[in-house]
């Protein structure tokens, strides 16, 4: 069936009206919404020899309303129905996360949810693996990969995906293998060129991509929805503003899920030693070219490479204006430097910007910490080692509360800001 008509018929199959489920109230919703991913854990406890249904935290950002499945430790939630309501204190940072509040872990899912229940299942389980993740003996790590912002390492992804998009569609195992060894092509190739790449990516892929291959496949989607969510979910990531913390979300699902046709629980092979895309050359029995340079030019055009080398040029040009833009406002002229200490972070996965060796500029952040609460809405410097971010000069001082372009810092009363006149910079210290 050619891709068109292919995507056609999955459209109307999954978008047919259905039968609206209506509720008495939010807490009678989120009830049963919690029962849903219960059940699902249930039914999948084969995938990681465990139920990994836990506590859940539902928040509204907008008003910090809590709904949770669990009471807590310090008995801030009170029972409404059978859900568990209350406020999120300002000190708590809302992401889509785990997080250690009021004696226990929980998964935090921001409001609203997903009305799709596959989509629903998939984000809650999700993070109910991150909630398990040490106890299965994997860290959360989160490494720099700027490799992905440049424009080389950006073309390989997309070529990759787009591989990895026509394994999913193809109709015979033949086919599937020769585009499964066509994205490990483009894959060892963009190794060769960053060579630290395979550690940085495969470390994010253990950590979001087994995350996210989790909540997949607890989600229990039929084939067509499976590869409809993958089309759709595609379609969105070669458009975000950079792939350094988002390509994971997309890779290890697809591959996991191809490999599970053949090899249901691959996943428990897998330990914090293993390298993710040598497992998957090993267990789809794909042979790569050793001349992977030539390798690559020659398959390329299969892949819209003349389309994507296109758009990722004119791509480089801006972005090469942006970090020129960033480091004035952040390392060349005066600015507000934060050092952390026991630092609360959340921010968006899409659009975190590489500035060379300076860190990731976050167009949106927030921190929380022992010096009080900032919150960015249009970029702030964050070093590469995660001990200190790099705001723009302030504009206004009025006591703890200072702000400025695009940010605001309320400053705990035993911390204030202070200038250094030597370099016009300010600091956070102690009082």
């Amino acid at each position: 069936m050619n891709k068109p008509l292919f995507l056609l018929w999955a459209f109307l199959l999954l978008n047919r009206p259905a039968l609206a489920q209506t509720f008495s109230s939010p807490e009678e919703a989120y009830a049963s919404y919690f029962d849903e991913v219960k059940a699902a854990e249930e039914q999948n406890v084969d995938l990681w020899n465990r139920d990994m249904y836990g506590p859940i935290l539902l928040v509204n950002p907008k008003t910090r309303e809590v709904y949770a499945n669990y009471p807590d430790a310090g008995a801030s939630l009170k029972p409404v129905g059978n859900v568990y309501c209350g406020s999120l204190p300002a000190d708590i940072n809302i992401a889509n996360t785990m997080v250690h509040w009021n004696g226990r872990d929980w998964a935090m899912v921001m409001l609203p949810l997903p009305g799709n229940k596959d989509d629903r299942v998939n984000l809650l389980a999700h993070e109910l693996f991150h909630v398990a993740q040490q106890s299965l003996g994997f860290r959360g790590y989160s490494p720099d990969n700027s490799q992905l912002d440049e424009k080389n390492g950006r073309i390989l992804m997309r070529l990759e995906v787009e591989a990895l998009r026509k394994a999913l569609e193809s109709t015979s195992s033949y086919d599937m293998k020769r585009h499964l060894t066509d994205a490990m092509i483009f894959r060892e190739y963009r190794y060769l060129l960053f060579p630290e790449a395979k550690i940085t990516e495969n470390l994010l892929e253990l950590n979001e991509g087994l995350a996210e291959y989790t909540g997949l496949t607890v989600s229990d989607r039929t084939h067509e929805a499976t590869v409809y969510h993958f089309e759709t979910s595609l379609n969105a990531f070669v458009r975000f503003p950079t792939f350094v913390r988002s390509f994971a979300y997309e890779t290890i699902p697809i591959y996991g899920y191809l490999l599970q046709q053949t090899e249901r629980y691959w996943n428990k092979k897998v330990t914090p030693e293993t390298n993710l895309a040598d497992l998957f050359v090993q267990d789809f029995g794909l042979t790569l070219p050793s001349d992977l340079p030539s390798a690559e030019r020659s398959i390329e055009d299969m892949y819209d490479g003349k389309l994507i080398r296109a758009e990722e040029t004119n791509r480089e040009a801006m972005r090469q204006q942006q970090i020129e833009k960033y480091r004035k406002e952040f390392v060349d002229q005066a600015h507000v430097e934060i050092h952390l200490e026991k630092m609360h972070i959340s921010f968006d996965p899409t659009n975190v910007i590489p500035l060379d060796d300076k860190g990731n500029v976050y167009p949106t952040i927030r921190v929380t910490d022992n010096w009080g609460i900032l919150d960015v809405q249009n970029g702030a410097l964050l070093s590469p080692h995660w001990d200190k971010i790099t705001l723009s000069m302030p504009t206004k001082i009025d006591g703890e509360d200072v702000s400025g372009d695009g940010w605001t810092l309320q400053l705990d009363g035993s911390y204030i800001l202070v200038q250094d006149y030597s370099t016009g910079n300010y600091q956070v210290s102690k009082r």
